[in-house]
């Protein structure tokens, strides 16, 4: 064997490496933005369900109880299509709320104020981490390599929602 089909071999093989090492890389990045979603979507979740205990909890006016309760409904019900404008209502709903529990305008238990605060917390946390996640598979994606090769395969590109974006 000569030392120029040696090498050829070799480029070969190093070549080989690093499209299955880049690929696997994207496919754990993506993983990264599926499982950063559902962490996100959990807590968004709760504090749906938490927007409807203070609902029943407080000393609402009637229309204000029916515009959160909705709000609340939507957000654990709607489609991801739907979804944003939901978790959008839900979360100018709850400022609204929080606003007023601390103008004195209406009663919260303080527990509840403390829950939603922390709650919220983590929903800017994990908003943050889902953002990135999607700017790193974003980033890769877009080298020359990624796309030539096809190593993303049919994967979806990973998707921002503009309530990502609201103020909490």
């Amino acid at each position: 064997m000569s030392n120029s089909v040696f090498i050829a071999i070799l480029i070969i093989l190093l070549l080989a490496w690093y499209l299955s090492f880049s690929a696997t890389r994207l496919d754990r990045c993506h993983h990264r933005v599926e499982t950063s979603w559902e962490h996100l979507d959990a807590l968004l979740q709760r504090r749906a369900a938490l927007a409807l205990e203070i609902a029943r909890n407080s000393d609402l006016d009637p229309a204000t109880e029916m515009i959160l309760t909705s709000s609340a409904y939507q957000s654990r019900e709607a489609n991801i299509g739907d979804r944003e404008d939901a978790e959008t209502s839900l979360s100018e709903s709850l400022k609204f709320l929080h606003h007023s529990a601390l103008q004195g305008e209406i009663t919260i238990s303080v527990g509840l104020i403390n829950e939603l605060t922390t709650l919220t917390d983590k929903i800017r946390t994990a908003i943050a981490i889902h953002l990135e996640a999607i700017s790193a598979v974003r980033n890769l994606r877009q080298k020359l390599v990624f796309r030539f090769f096809h190593l993303a395969g049919r994967a979806k590109w990973p998707e921002k929602y503009h309530f990502e974006d609201d103020e909490l």
